[in-house]
């Protein structure tokens, strides 16, 4: 059989399973021989001591065997039938209880030898024990349960015996067929098992330490697939050969910089000197561009743009949210329409004619710079000469739709940017086909914001500072994370809390209302209110989580704010302290969970997008931290970024060695290729061809 065959056959023809089976484990994300043998156990129980009822506590799990001599069915009520066998345990007779499992009494005749798992109860002075596992012993083999037994993630009417019996066999049709496709050099280095050996102990191991060495063996192997495909990746983006050029010394950068109503500053100026590098090199630009809520990412993003565009090019600048290219639209259009510079807009919510024409115009090149949500990736969108595609707030974009937006030209440079700053060691492994800048200094003039904790019984001192600001001519954002009241969440409003202020404050101030339901045209009638000062409140969802950007804003009411996450919580902030007033930051917040009270407390404590980056690891993990599908991230089965990273940056290093010594037609080259396809499973974005 060959190896690729092993991996990709379907588990439906493994011995005891069939399409019924087949079914429910799909429902787990089986589907082949190869996703079987890698879904791991999540735990290990050790059997190797049966115990004494008399002894065992009742609520507790317990193992002990025992001899069937009777049995009985019963239904107390519709859908439940119970099978009780009584087994006797040379010390006395107890009671094996199944639920819904019919075939029990007639595969267990009395005689049948049994070692069972489950929790101890006491019912008319009988102990009984509701089974979660059972073995049957055979005849002629000793009284003696298996030391460790394998636990794993199971779905409805897919029970633990049945897996770990479909697992068995599959271990026995196939193991013997399965080939090391890790450099013999690597296994040595580490320490670690064969893929054979590893796949037996992992799912039936001698001892503990067998196990955590299987174990480990897989953690090795994750990291360096993962590495491995991101190298593949960049060597990709080297031999590739982009086919237009940038002016080296144009006239529009200069003129633009000169216009500017501030000085860049070191760490921008430094960034900018990265990208215009890479822009000029001759191979595509791949650049992550990461720094803090208001260090100024988007006026280095505009001189990128305007460098595409002074030398006959086009860019593109994709968003996650129309309010947020809306802003950009407005501000990048008014500030380069003296420049000549064209800029267009494109999101969903314009009227089909409307985007017809837009699209007309991105065709013809009469377009410059077009800026837009996803409406930029859609098929009818086509562009005439794009030369740079720019992506803000990446981490809302899976990989596919950034892949989209480049595909849009031939070659065309990428810089993605985001405002969610990831730690550096992590950026650099999970980001690794990407070269990472990092704009590590805030303007000058930057205030820090005052933030506060405050419970819900102390609403009156918030409203207090809010009237206190708005009398004095600044204005705020109040933020709640609903449009419409919620059974199901216990959570202020958006909608009920603009009335409930405007009845509070009516006469005093000028109150507005922006949410994500809204057209598009009132929500930018909104926010051009709020802009010029005609509104001085504005209660909000999380639409104006980015985007607004109005230095008279100087208060922050965040409600509920135990409901989001730091990130969310950083990019509010940021909202306000874009003047020269000092500014306040009021979490309304009532945590019931201590995670809850961590975030809160981290960004009460630190201004710092990056430390807060940190924290945010260590409270939530990486998974939760980078959003698995929305970064594009692997779903890993055993590595772990946060306590592997080393792991990781390790194999990054020794990849390309490997990568050397492989030889395209070699088995060894065959055998890494099927199982690097078989780690990113159905959303394959690399290969080694």
């Amino acid at each position: 059989m060959m190896e690729e065959n092993i991996f990709s056959s379907p588990v439906q023809f493994i011995k005891n399973v069939g399409p019924r089976r087949a079914a429910l484990l799909r429902r787990l994300g089986i589907e082949t021989v190869g996703d079987l043998l890698y879904h791991f156990p999540r735990r290990y129980e050790d059997r190797s001591v049966t115990r004494s009822l008399v002894s065992s506590l009742l609520g507790e799990t317990v193992t002990t065997y025992g001899v069937v001599i009777g049995g009985q069915e019963y239904r107390p009520r519709k859908n439940i039938q119970i099978s009780k066998l009584a087994l006797d345990g040379g010390r006395g007779v107890f009671y094996g209880v199944w639920f819904n499992q019919p075939y029990i009494l007639s595969q267990m005749p009395p005689g049948t030898r049994l070692i069972v798992t489950g929790k101890l109860n006491r019912r008319f002075g009988a102990y009984e024990i509701s089974v979660q596992d059972y073995e049957v012993i055979p005849r002629g083999l000793p009284l003696a349960p298996r030391r460790i037994v394998p636990v794993y993630t199971t779905t409805e009417k897919l029970y633990q015996k049945h897996l770990r019996t479909i697992i068995k066999n599959a271990l026995e049709a196939w193991l013997p067929k399965i080939n090391e496709f890790l450099p013999e050099e690597l296994l040595r280095r580490h320490q670690i098992p064969s893929i054979s050996e590893a796949l037996y102990q992992i799912h039936n191991p001698d001892h503990p330490d067998k196990a955590r060495a299987a174990y480990r063996r897989f953690v090795v192997e994750e990291c360096f697939l993962f590495e491995l495909a991101l190298a593949i990746l960049r060597e990709r983006i080297r031999k590739k050969t982009k086919p237009h050029r940038y002016l080296r010394a144009g006239s529009l950068i200069p003129r633009v910089k000169a216009s500017l109503p501030f000085h860049l500053t070191g760490a921008q100026k430094r960034v900018w000197h990265e990208i215009e590098t890479d822009m000029q090199k001759d191979v595509p630009m791949r650049r992550l561009l990461q720094g803090d809520v208001g260090s100024g990412k988007t006026v280095i993003a505009l001189l990128a743009l305007c460098k595409a565009v002074e030398s006959g090019l086009q860019g593109a600048l994709m968003v996650p949210t129309e309010i947020l290219a809306e802003q950009h639209y407005l501000k990048i259009k008014s500030f380069l329409k003296p420049f000549g510079v064209t800029t267009e807009l494109l999101v969903g919510s314009m009227p089909e004619s409307r985007k017809k024409e837009a699209r007309s115009r991105i065709l013809l090149g009469q377009s410059s710079i077009v800026i837009g949500t996803h409406a930029l990736i859609q098929d009818k969108v086509m562009f005439h000469k794009l030369g740079l595609a720019v992506i803000d707030e990446q981490h809302r974009f899976g990989v596919r739709q950034r892949a989209l937006l480049q595909e849009k030209g031939v070659q065309c440079d990428l810089l993605v940017m985001t405002a969610t700053p990831i730690p550096r060691t992590l950026a650099l492994t999970v980001y690794g086909d990407l070269d990472v800048s990092e704009i590590d200094e805030m303007p000058p003039g930057r205030r820090e914001i005052e933030t506060r904790v405050i419970p819900k019984e102390q609403l009156g001192k918030v409203f207090a500072l809010l009237c206190a600001e708005c009398s004095k001519g600044r204005q705020a954002y109040v933020v709640c994370p609903l449009i419409e009241e919620s059974e199901q969440l216990n959570s202020e409003a958006a909608v009920e809390l603009y009335r409930k202020i405007s009845k509070q404050l009516a006469g005093q101030f000028r109150i507005g209302l922006l949410h994500g339901k809204m057209s598009a045209e009132d929500k930018e009638g909104v926010m051009e209110d709020f802009r010029a000062g005609h509104i001085d409140i504005l209660v909000a969802t999380t639409v104006v989580e980015v985007g607004l950007d109005v230095p008279n804003a100087t208060v922050m009411i965040v409600f509920d704010a135990e409901r989001f996450g730091l990130a969310q919580l950083h990019q509010l902030r940021g909202r306000v302290g874009r003047g020269s007033e000092r500014s306040w930051c009021v979490l309304v917040a009532d945590p019931k969970t201590e995670e809850a009270r961590k975030r809160l407390k981290a960004i009460e404590s630190t201004s710092d997008g990056f430390a807060l980056a940190e924290v945010d690891l260590r409270i939530r993990g990486p998974g939760d931290f980078f959003g698995t599908k929305q970064s594009g991230l692997p779903d890993f089965r055993v590595a772990d970024l946060q306590r592997d990273w080393r792991l990781f940056v390790q194999m990054r290093k020794e990849i390309p060695r490997y990568i050397k010594s492989l030889k395209p037609g070699t088995f060894k080259y065959f055998l890494l290729e099927q199982r690097l396809r078989h780690f990113q499973g159905k959303n394959l974005l690399y290969s080694l061809d």
